[in-house]
């Protein structure tokens, strides 16, 4: 068993080719249908090139933009990561890696961080990356000036600068040990510079494919790359992206074969697309969670007692069966899920309880309340029918929710941190730091509900530097308790990623920190 176990592996390996194997294999008493049948898998997972992969999305704005510190949805994500590369990345199995990035090491306090750069890297347009560029690429998202959504998460970063060609290091204003995680925000993408200043208009970067065109929020065409430095990515001849907002036409699409790929699967009908045979249907689960932000500098949402009237008010289990169909499980009102390292798993998950709800209401010194909410299903697949089903829930605690129906078109920009209250979904970060410091950090600038609270905003300071994982673990476990009992989001779910397939698409491990792959399904999938 062991000498046909390695010749299993050499052969995936690529030590032996596919006579050698059947040779040895039925010299070691595999029958000719076994070993067929392994050959035939392997030659599966091995990627091949060619063909024009079209996925369907459902997102995407008119007002999107090239720049990468504005990216803020999957369509954008999936585009941005074909065309550019990061400094570091989340690998398939969870972890961080380099990307650019060959190796990576800190200082003693985590205060400083070297990243030495892979030699050879070529943007598009024939130019070497250098360190020149990576420090460029990072300081686009710092400063006063800068719209960049990754300004908060680069926030404790004190100088960066290159020392030489290859080498740049980060010199942080207090130790973190997630460094790494936080270079690889998708925003940071790695792009050509000119004294000191970066090039993001033309698509400018050094991933596995070049930009062809791009209609905003429309449609993207991509090319391979024939440069690019990963071996077995970057398979496709051409790459679309097409926005598809309404999940019936882009089930069509996919149905039809128009797509090869489709995210947000609407789980109402998913049952009726696993009928198909041409189709397979795909489910991670990962740190997704949906969300209703409210913002907390305005009234009636600067009251605490409100917001956790509103959080008694919904009926989580209900939420999961009926929005989700079972795909996710029930959230406690913070974004950090049970499949990250410090998940406060002694937390107790708030019950639906209009009776609270009520006495919260009380405290706030009223007796009913007749509140907005925004809903378009651009935020997340069912967000419409989840605001309507939230509704009947807060109306037996006398909460009047009037669901106000708005345009997917734009919503992320004219609704998102602009209406009061909306729904809202997250895709969730890989550390508890990442995810608090770009969305609940005071001055943070996806901070969707502008809360600040003194005590979580000392914690994350402190937990961002402990090095001790059990000092970490107390730190993040209050933290989640303040945004549970305090903040200014209702989080009632945490959803499974659920996209579909055409069979001809083949696909090795697959990563769940994002939808698709990691949203990078156009650099490690092919054609079987």
């Amino acid at each position: 068993m062991q000498k046909l176990d390695s010749l299993k592996s050499e052969y995936k390996g690529g030590k032996v080719n596919r006579r050698q194997f059947m040779e040895g294999a039925l010299a070691l008493g595999m029958t000719v249908a076994t070993a067929s049948a392994f050959v035939s898998d392997v030659q599966a997972m091995t990627p091949k090139k060619g063909g024009t992969m079209k996925f369907g999305i459902g997102a995407g704005s008119t007002t999107d933009s090239l720049d990468p510190g504005t990216t803020s949805d999957t369509y954008m994500q999936l585009t941005q990561y074909g065309i550019r590369g990061h400094l570091t990345e989340i690998g398939k199995d969870g972890n961080i890696q380099g990307d650019a990035a060959e190796s990576f090491e800190a200082s003693a306090d985590a205060k400083t961080w070297t990243f030495k750069l892979r030699k050879g890297i070529e943007f598009n347009t024939g130019k070497t990356l250098d360190a020149d560029d990576v420090v460029a690429s990072f300081n686009h998202h710092r400063g006063e000036d800068t719209k960049s959504a990754a300004k908060g998460v680069l926030a404790s970063v004190d100088n960066i600068k290159a020392d030489g060609k290859d080498t740049v290091v980060f010199t942080l204003k207090e130790g973190s040990a997630d460094f790494p995680y936080a270079a690889s925000d998708y925003h940071i993408t790695m792009l050509p510079s000119k004294d000191g200043k970066v090039s993001w208009e033309k698509g400018e970067g050094t991933g596995a494919y070049i930009l062809e065109n791009y209609e905003p929020g429309v449609k993207t065409v991509m090319k391979r790359n024939p440069n690019y430095w990963k071996e077995g990515a970057g398979n496709f001849d051409s790459v679309e992206v097409l926005a598809i907002k309404d999940v019936v036409a882009r089930t069509n699409a996919l149905t039809s074969g128009e797509i090869h790929a489709m995210d947000r699967c609407d789980l109402k009908t998913v049952h009726l697309l696993k009928r198909n045979k041409a189709v397979r249907i795909e489910q991670e689960t990962g740190t997704q969670h949906y969300s209703i932000p409210m913002i907390t500098t305005g009234a009636p949402y600067d009251n605490n007692d409100v917001r956790l009237a509103l959080k008694y008010a919904v009926d989580r289990e209900a939420m999961v069966k009926t929005i989700l169909r079972g795909y996710g499980q029930v959230a406690n009102d913070h974004p950090i899920s049970p499949s990250q390292q410090f998940f406060n798993k002694d937390l107790p998950i708030r019950a639906y309880d209009p009776d609270k709800a009520k006495f919260h209401m009380k405290k706030a010194g009223v007796d009913s309340l007749k509140l907005d909410l925004s809903a378009s299903d651009a935020a997340f697949g069912g967000a419409v029918d989840a605001a309507v089903l939230y509704k009947e829930h807060a109306a037996k605690a006398g909460i009047n929710i009037n669901v106000v129906r708005e345009s997917s078109d734009g919503y992320w920009s004219n609704v998102w941190m602009k209406k009061p209250w909306c729904m809202c979904y997250w895709g969730g970060r890989p550390t508890q730091d990442w995810m608090f410091s770009i969305a609940y950090a005071k001055g943070a600038n996806w901070n969707d509900t502008f809360w600040e609270h003194e005590r979580f905003n000392m914690l994350l300071k402190e937990a961002r530097a402990e090095l001790d994982p059990a000092k970490r673990e107390g730190k993040y476990f209050e933290m989640q308790q303040i945004v549970r009992d305090d903040g200014g989001v209702v989080i009632p779910m945490y959803a499974s990623y659920v996209f579909a397939m055409s069979t001809k698409v083949a696909e090795g491990q697959r990563a769940a920190n994002w939808d698709m792959d990691g949203n990078k399904a156009a650099e490690r999938w092919w054609f079987a």
